[in-house]
């Protein structure tokens, strides 16, 4: 109470000092009033503050319980999840060990297939089967890579494509394709026969084949341009031409190309000789000069032989022949003694002798001659391949293979060119031989009819 009293005392103080500063003097009874109404309107102020601090007061507390009700609220929410959560765990677990041993062999289907895609991939892209039906291998691709169990569709493509390349292979097919030419140009809609998988042609029996790789990451068909011998042309080009349903043969690589790729990188004739080099083209050019010498020589004696033959059938002389000759030398002087008349007819006959023995000698140097400069090429490819062991080794096979073919081919066509020209040698020498022996004969007879005289 005393704190109380203190207080209005100071308020009234406190107004008493703020009126006298404020408003004209006034009465003490009007002082009073004003005190006692300045207390009055104080005390009411200070209830309605203290009620609204109540009124707050209880606000907060009810909000607090509010938050602590909530707060418990989560709390048990929380703990319920907590629950629920540790149960889906086990649950979960549970169910990944039920679906680990469900999928077993689930998982053994799905890396069998990811290899029979990835291996029918491979074929379809080498098969001669995808220049008709491009585009095969984005599905395999996909299918083989993908981490996820194959579905049924899938499953069921995939043995559609396996029958399909099977099926395809022992079909005879006409169809358009672009083509690759030799000159690095592409032929668009080319007709092409394909003969299973093993080998395709061109309506002109060209023998084409597939590139996996060819143009922009895509399979082609190529024309080679070096084709097979004739023989296997002229067999595709008949089976490209034959009428459907008869019965032809056919060139069948039934290694996909490995074969025909050997054989078209035979060299044929042409390149062999070339292999053979400055040496070979020398004793070539021998060979053909001594046939051309040899075939002149044989008709020449051939038709000298002919008219001796025909003059022995006939018993005057005709000069167009060298028994004519030798007979014309009797003729023109009969009455000569034997020894004059032998010496004119040994005259006669050497005369006429080394005509018909003419060029045999020079054969018979080019048949000697031939295997020595095929053994002087054998030298000089032996030199080339040291000197190719000398720069690269000898595990380079590539690189001495052009020195030891030259070595064999120049050994080989001298040969060629010296076993001919020794045969003909021989047949040439014994024809001149007998006509010389004719000759001598013819002589030898009449001077022994003029020793009869």
């Amino acid at each position: 109470m005393k704190g109380l009293n203190m207080k209005k005392i100071i308020i009234v103080l406190l107004t008493t000092v703020f009126v006298s500063q404020s408003v004209p003097a006034m009465t003490l009874t009007e002082l009073v009033d004003a005190i006692r109404k300045s207390a009055t309107e104080s005390s009411a102020e200070n209830k309605q503050r203290i009620s609204e601090f109540k009124g707050a007061r209880d606000q907060q507390q009810k909000l607090l319980n509010n938050a602590r009700n909530t707060l418990a609220a989560l709390e048990r929410r929380t703990n319920e999840l907590k629950q629920e959560f540790d149960d889906n765990e086990k649950t979960l677990a549970d169910l990944e060990t039920v679906l680990h041993e469900r999928s077993g062999n689930l998982g053994e289907m799905q890396g069998t297939v990811k290899i029979l895609s990835g291996d029918l991939r491979s074929r379809v892209d080498n098969s001669l089967t995808s220049a008709q039906f491009p585009d095969r291998s984005v599905f395999l691709t996909e299918l083989a890579s993908q981490k996820k169990l194959p579905t049924i569709p899938e499953l069921k493509r995939l043995w559609l494509e396996m029958t399909h390349e099977i099926s395809e292979q022992a079909k005879i097919v006409k169809f358009s394709a672009p083509v690759l030419n030799g000159e690095g140009e592409v032929e668009q809609n080319v007709s092409v026969i394909r003969l299973g998988a093993f080998n395709a042609y061109d309506m002109n029996g060209n023998f084409l084949t597939w590139s996996a790789e060819g143009l922009s990451d895509k399979g082609i068909l190529y024309r080679l341009p070096k084709q097979p011998t004739g023989k296997y042309k002229s067999m595709a080009g008949t089976f490209v031409k034959a009428a459907p349903g008869t019965v032809v043969h056919a060139p069948i690589d039934y290694t996909k190309g490995t074969i025909l790729q050997m054989v078209v990188q035979t060299p044929d004739l042409k390149d062999k000789v070339k292999q053979g080099g400055l040496v070979g083209y020398v004793i070539i050019g021998l060979g053909a000069f001594g046939l051309l010498l040899a075939l002149w020589k044989f008709i020449s004696l051939f038709i000298s032989g002919s008219k001796i033959k025909s003059q022995l059938k006939n018993k005057t002389p005709n000069t167009n022949n060298a028994l004519g000759r030798i007979m014309h030398v009797y003729t023109d002087s009969p009455d000569s003694d034997i020894e004059t008349m032998e010496l004119k007819m040994d005259e006669a006959i050497l005369r006429e002798t080394a005509p018909l023995e003419g060029g045999l000698s020079f054969t018979k140097v080019m048949y000697v001659i031939a295997p020595l400069l095929g053994l002087l090429g054998t030298v000089v490819g032996m030199i080339v391949t040291f000197q190719m062991i000398t720069l690269f080794g000898n595990a380079d096979a590539k690189s001495m293979a052009g020195g030891i073919s030259q070595a064999l081919v120049t050994t080989v066509l001298g040969l060629v060119v010296a076993i001919p020209l020794t045969i003909l040698h021989s047949i040439l020498q014994s024809m001149a031989r007998n006509q010389t022996q004719i000759l001598e004969e013819q002589s030898a007879g009449i001077i022994a009819r003029l020793a009869e005289k």
